[in-house]
């Protein structure tokens, strides 16, 4: 009598290849295959690396002329003036450099400057006023930026500021601003025209 094999039902498994994570699966169908040696897969010829290409070089920036220089500063300040009396810093946000305007918000600026607004200073008086500059302008290459420090012979407070611009798409943006109201040193008293000359005081008397 012969003994009856059970018959195997059809049964699949899974194995996980390490670092490859590819997945080989395997029936008992299969099964007699399985011990085979498996045929190596023809490797695809490598594709040559195209070479980079040479990064362009950086345009390069020049120092603003004076001109340009008095309009930037009257520019900025004015327009912190208007943010000062209307509590709205929007504008002068958003005429700034895109590295300035993705640190401060216009809330920030508004902290920022408060206190100037709380002071009541006015700087209507530097769109017909020559800044004054304390140093020589400093241009930075390799970032693209000029430093402009000085003031305006505001009064009864002297606008001192310091500017930093960047220069964006071939336009100089506002990059740091600094603002800060002083006490105007004293004006030396002016000799008069006529000095007093006793020759001269005895012509006079005499024609007299």
């Amino acid at each position: 009598m012969h003994r009856r094999i059970p018959r195997l039902g059809f049964t699949t498994l899974v194995v996980v290849l390490p670092i490859a994570a590819t997945f080989v699966l395997i029936s008992n169908g299969d099964a007699q295959e399985a011990g085979k040696k498996q045929q190596p897969a023809k490797e695809a010829p490598a594709t040559p690396a195209k070479k980079a290409e040479p990064a362009a070089p950086a345009p390069q920036v020049a120092m603003p002329e004076a001109e340009t220089i008095v309009l930037l500063t009257r520019t900025t300040l004015l327009t912190l003036n208007d943010a000062l009396h209307t509590g709205n810093y929007t504008v002068l946000r958003d005429m700034a450099a895109p590295s300035f305007r993705d640190a401060n918000s216009a809330a920030r600026l508004s902290a920022t400057f408060g206190s100037l607004a709380a002071q009541g200073i006015d700087l209507t008086a530097v769109g017909i006023l020559a800044p004054q500059l304390t140093d020589a302008p400093v241009l930075d290459q390799k970032n693209g930026m000029v430093r402009i420090k000085g003031y305006f012979p505001t009064r009864p407070m002297r606008t001192n500021f310091e500017v930093i611009y960047q220069a964006v798409g071939g336009h100089w943006r506002l990059f740091g601003l600094s603002v800060q109201p002083t006490v105007p040193p004293p004006v030396a008293a002016v000799a008069p025209a006529a000095a007093d000359n006793p020759a001269e005081a005895q012509k006079k008397a005499a024609k007299k």
